[in-house]
């Protein structure tokens, strides 16, 4: 499964390991990934797909979303 705008993500490497984060953008070599709070979606983590781990959950339909509105998205994923 390739990761799309709004996959929901759980981050294995770096930082960010352990992490809960949904995929702002993505193009062929990267994901831009933000948590809304730590990583805005003004400034998205720039992240190898090969580091994360793709969930079953999907936010697309409530895209575009305010930073605010993505950390009470993924609190309640939690």
């Amino acid at each position: 499964m390739k990761a799309g705008q709004g996959q929901l993500v759980i981050c294995r490497k770096g930082k960010e390991k352990g992490r809960l984060m949904c995929v702002i953008e993505a193009d062929e070599k990267f994901l831009y990934l933000a948590d809304g709070r730590e990583r805005t979606l003004n400034n998205p983590k720039r992240k190898n797909p090969k580091h994360v781990e793709l969930t079953e959950k999907n936010i697309s339909h409530l895209l575009p979303l305010t930073d605010r509105a993505l950390r009470k998205i993924l609190l309640s994923e939690v």
